[in-house]
């Protein structure tokens, strides 16, 4: 009886293993969106630029805009977007940031109506490496002749914001970090395993499953508050062919990428505001707390009320918390503070 259930066991090892192998070879590799282009699904605020990248002949990045308001000091912000979101998660505060500088928000590949670079299309490093996405933000700053800006980042947006001060510490004047995704943990495997054919398939699946706008109404504290515009911003992506193929790609690049920069908070000189809400269900407001107390020139500030997008779902809380810093001695305009980073000790301005 025991050799028997021995038998038993070994067969079902081997039809779950062979389950493993052979359902992901099942998910189709083609792409499964219409046909159609960056420019056709454009919208009338949209902007593109053509960046160099090592191996391609350029990389079209879309960008919105706008100009400094009368009066502005001379200040720039360039704004980075989260995982799966696009520029349009600025909207909301585009013309209010205008008034105290120039504002651009622009898509980071693949997302939105940037580039969607497949394998091939290359031949040098990968366009959807970390130092890649740092290597575009400083081809976009210099495309647009932003010779310097404050990083403002939202999420994995603000992780990257963290890698392109570090990367550009003479461009980058200041940071506006909104719950920057640095202790909130994903899994990653080696380089060999995330290359599986199967593995890659898995990544075109789930790829495919993030292109609706489920993420944005999980990121609100009140998913009530989207309204049928903003969703279709959020799937602009899938107007555009082979979105989901590139989504795929960046997928399977990340499965062996880890997020290492809580590493080197500390090499961080520039003055930063850290946004967090008190309901954000993707990173929780500890752990925004914890970068706060690893940088050394940081001021932290609370948001009741709001989830993982607050510059959308409350922007006016959004915007007050960075025009109060930006006129506070711990922002960049503070005297000395381009050349030391800021002096300000990590504060708490939530409730």
């Amino acid at each position: 009886m025991l050799k028997r259930l021995v038998q038993v066991f070994a067969v079902l090892v081997v039809l779950a293993l062979g389950a493993a192998v052979l359902l992901p070879l099942l998910i189709p590799a083609g792409t499964l969106q219409p046909q159609g282009s960056a420019r056709a699904a454009a919208t009338p605020d949209s902007r593109f630029l053509i960046i160099p990248f090592p191996g391609t002949g350029g990389l079209e990045i879309h960008y919105l805009e706008r100009p400094a308001a009368a009066g502005a000091d001379g200040r720039a912000f360039l704004l980075l977007h989260g995982f799966t979101f696009n520029s349009f998660t600025w909207g909301a505060v585009l013309d209010p940031l205008a008034e105290l500088g120039r504002t651009v928000a622009y898509d980071q590949l693949p997302y939105g109506l940037s580039a969607k670079p497949l394998a091939g299309d290359w031949s040098g490093a990968d366009p959807y490496a970390k130092e890649s996405a740092i290597a575009q933000v400083g081809a976009v700053m210099q495309g647009l002749g932003l010779g310097h800006a404050i990083l403002v980042g939202n999420s994995s947006g603000g992780t990257l914001a963290l890698e392109a001060a570090l990367a550009y510490p003479e461009r980058v004047t200041g940071l506006i970090l909104v719950a920057p995704w640095v202790h909130a943990q994903r899994p990653t495997i080696p380089a060999v395993l995330a290359q599986l054919t199967q593995l890659q398939r898995l990544s075109l699946f789930i790829a495919r499953k993030l292109g609706d706008p489920t993420l944005l109404e999980y990121s609100y504290q009140d998913p009530s508050r989207v309204t049928a515009a903003r969703r279709d911003q959020a799937i602009i992506h899938t107007r555009v062919a082979n979105w989901d193929l590139a989504w795929g790609a960046l997928l399977d690049r990340s499965l062996s990428s880890a997020v290492d920069i809580s590493d080197r908070l500390g090499q961080v000189r520039v003055p930063v505001l850290l946004i967090t809400s008190d309901q954000d269900k993707l990173v929780k407001p500890e752990d925004t707390r914890r970068v706060a107390a690893a940088l050394p020139h940081a001021t932290l500030k609370v948001l009741p009320g709001c989830g993982h997008v607050p510059q959308e779902e409350c922007p006016q809380a959004f915007m007050a918390a960075v025009t109060e810093w930006l006129q506070s001695p711990a922002g960049p305009g503070a005297p000395g503070a381009e050349a030391l980073g800021g002096t300000a000790p990590p504060s708490d301005g939530g409730p």
